[in-house]
């Protein structure tokens, strides 16, 4: 009875903002059950979890974003052409003609300038992406010049080309907005950062009708979407928390799609008449991070007990036995797709080599851990296996779960112990992820690296030298032997890469979904 009520609840969230309501999906509605609960923020500029992330390419455009089918080629979008300066240091962009926001004003050069602009002044969790260019606050404006009505200069400081600038400007935190529409909403010089948390001002397919937290997104079709408008009149994205509801949800057909359902669900419904999986790529990785930096637990910060955990784990068993082949293994900070991704695996699960390890670096028997894991699955699961391996050798393993924005909070403050964690490409980049993983900067940037408490100048100098290398296939050794360093000697324990897998009913076409996790496109799904 539990789904029934789940039921009630959700179509008061439709009727408040839609009329009339069904007890299933309308013709004209697409209808996701996902959890919502990490949301922070819509405003491009900020949002930075994974709910956000998925839903800003339904509500905003860049000047230029990766092909969906082919994401290592980039595809024109508010931007119809664009043309590099000889010193490799600026591009001229061509706006496209007669392109569009969702509140009817034109797009212009100066919404360009506007929404760069205000992304690096904000400085909020993504700003440091465009912080790559050497964008600062009391530089970024000056290096952002209207040209003429339909032509915008981009210029940046950093030592990187043309190519790493334009996959930058890629990144969700790079959307176009409407100025005219957001200026007037701005509230003691927040840039209508408040107002955005719960509205939309893009050219995106869709833009937001209401935003109910913790219960229900609900989206309008943009009919004058520069790239084309939606085949459905709406969107609603409802917050479903239990993977169980979610299932049930999408097999009686009140929503029309269902994400992130644990294995047992996917394989309960593999039979199913009315619903179907559908497998996609995805760079998502999952790794185990410790805080070297908690001065709670001084084991944390001893490498032995970093090399030890590597053979903990036992790779093989999480990814086909607990996860049913959701997941394959991967051992390094470079997703299987992207170039230069390193495809060695060499641990498996050892506990006598790990209890040796452990001796030697002086870690005694008996010590307890607190992981922080999300309260969703597979999580949990992952924990407990985790917990399982680990006592073999004399951790104990205390499992906390929380809700994705604890977690994240905690992670991003280094209050936490160690963590079971995902890591999503911000762009399609290997330095995206490099950036992160294998550079401490000492300007303020609280990359990866800094919330492990892993002091690395060496590494930090060596990825900086990978992201200014201009020949590609220099480039890609680089980053191997970044990945190589890495995967022997850091905090962090690699492990798995997702499949991603989404349910959804028969009647459902166009479903799109890339390698990033931004890459989630609705706008040519019909049923």
């Amino acid at each position: 009875m539990a789904w029934m009520c789940l039921r009630a609840a959700c179509a008061a969230v439709v009727l408040s903002v839609m009329a009339p309501a069904q007890a299933a999906s309308p013709a004209d509605t697409l209808v996701v059950a996902q959890a919502l609960d990490d949301i922070v923020s819509l405003d491009p500029a900020e949002g930075f979890e994974l709910s956000s992330v998925q839903v800003f390419n339904s509500l905003y455009q860049r000047l230029v974003q990766a092909d969906p089918e082919h994401p290592e080629h980039l595809a024109p979008t508010l931007a119809s052409s664009w043309q590099a300066a000889p010193n490799g240091r600026s591009i001229v962009f061509e706006l496209k003609a007669g392109a569009r926001f969702a509140g009817g004003h034109p797009v212009r050069p100066e919404d360009v300038i506007f929404s760069l602009s205000r992304a690096v002044k904000l400085n909020r969790s993504p700003a440091f992406i465009l912080g790559e260019l050497g964008w600062t606050p009391a530089n970024v404006e000056g290096l952002l010049r209207r040209v003429d009505d339909r032509h915008v200069r981009v210029a940046w400081t950093a030592g990187v080309g043309p190519g790493f600038a334009l996959n930058v400007l890629t990144a969700p935190v790079a959307s176009i907005v409407d100025q005219t529409e957001v200026s007037p909403r701005q509230a003691g010089g927040d840039s209508g950062n408040d107002w955005l948390h719960t509205h939309s001002a893009g050219s995106g397919p869709f833009r937001i009708r209401r935003y109910l937290p913790h219960e229900a997104l609900v989206l309008d079709a943009n009919a004058d979407c520069p790239t084309g408008a939606p085949h459905l009149a709406h969107l609603i994205i409802r917050n479903v928390a239990d993977a169980a509801s979610r299932r049930l949800l999408v097999e009686v057909g009140d929503a029309d799609i269902a994400r992130d359902l644990g294995p047992d669900q996917i394989a309960a419904l593999q039979t199913s008449e009315t619903v179907k999986t559908v497998e996609f790529p995805s760079a998502v990785l999952h790794y185990l991070m410790f805080n070297a930096a908690n001065p709670a637990n001084p084991v944390l910060r001893n490498p032995a007990l970093w090399e030890a955990a590597r053979w903990l784990v036992d790779y093989d068993a999480l990814a086909g036995k607990l996860l049913k082949g959701q997941y394959q293994v991967h051992q390094a900070f470079l997703a299987d797709g992207f170039p230069g991704a390193l495809e060695t695996k060499p641990y498996y699960l050892d506990v006598a080599r790990a209890k040796a390890i452990l001796a030697k670096g002086g870690v005694p028997p008996g010590v307890t851990i607190r992981l922080d894991v999300f309260n969703q699955p597979p999580f949990p699961e992952i924990a407990q296996a985790l917990q399982a391996s680990f006592a073999q050798a004399g951790i104990h393993l205390q499992i906390q779960p929380l809700v994705a924005s604890e977690v994240y909070a905690r992670t991003r403050t280094r209050s936490m112990e160690a963590v079971w964690l995902y890591w999503i490409q911000d762009y399609f980049d290997a330095h995206s992820t490099a950036s992160a993983f294998a550079s401490n900067r000492d300007d303020g940037s609280k990359t990866v690296a800094w919330r492990a408490g892993w002091q690395i100048p060496g590494l930090t100098v060596l990825t900086q030298q990978a992201v200014a290398q201009g020949d590609p296939a220099r480039r890609q050794e680089l980053y191997r032997s970044l990945q190589a360093e890495v995967q022997q000697a850091s905090p962090y324990v690699f492990a798995l890469q997702e499949r991603a897998r989404v349910v959804m009913r028969r009647n459902v076409q166009g479903y799109r979904q890339g390698l990033n996790a931004d890459m989630v496109y609705y706008d040519r799904v019909s049923k």
